[in-house]
């Protein structure tokens, strides 16, 4: 843990150290994978464990909202992405935990709502979570566009994910904060891009 080695100051300066270090390419290309799902009606699922799956929750419920002003969610004419974090559904989660296998958790739903040319977002800090490797092979095998999050080494789903972004650093709480943090300015392009603001403005 670098926050029980370095005082604020130098676990700040290291964060901002491994922030620069992002590939940017991946990174918008993570923002294409979204605003193409928006774009052709397609969903986009989410899911990690633990903090990877709190962040999973956190982005679908930006994504679902905050893609959209907010004046414009009454508005039942506006598009909108269809996105589900595979972390939320507790009564799902437990039984199939406890009737099949905890790594069944998220491949189980994902055979009940994937379709081909859907969004698989998968977290895993480790990249060797199961439950995530199962569910994105699965997807793989099925027409689904897989896109990894992952650190460490980016372990098993840097092998087999279609793209993905990597935090190449063993340190899984900075890891989990980079991901969130670079989701936000992923939120933010798509948002400009669906309500023509920003950079995407027409003149």
């Amino acid at each position: 843990m670098l926050g029980a080695t370095l005082d604020s100051s130098d676990y700040l300066r290291r964060l901002q150290t491994e922030i620069d270090r992002t590939n940017q390419e991946a990174l918008q290309r993570w923002s294409d994978l979204i605003y193409q799902a928006w774009d052709q009606g397609n969903f986009v699922f989410i899911f990690g464990n633990g903090g990877s799956g709190t962040t999973a929750s956190h982005m679908a419920e930006d994504l679902g909202k905050s893609t959209l002003h907010e004046h414009e969610l009454h508005d039942e004419s506006k598009k909108r992405l269809k996105v589900l974090s595979l972390t939320d559904n507790a009564g799902w989660l437990m039984a199939v935990g406890n009737d099949l296998a905890y790594d069944q958790i998220f491949v189980q739903q994902l055979m009940n709502y994937g379709s081909s040319e859907d969004v698989v977002i998968a977290i895993s800090g480790s990249g060797n979570s199961a439950n995530v490797l199962n569910a994105v092979d699965w997807a793989n095998r099925h027409g689904l566009k897989t896109f990894g999050l992952s650190g460490f080494s980016g372990g098993k789903l840097k092998e087999i994910e279609q793209d993905g972004l990597h935090v190449d650093l063993n340190d899984m709480g900075m890891v989990e904060s980079i991901h969130l943090c670079l989701f936000h300015w992923v939120l933010n392009d798509v948002f400009a891009r669906i309500n023509f603001e920003g950079r995407y403005a027409t003149t």
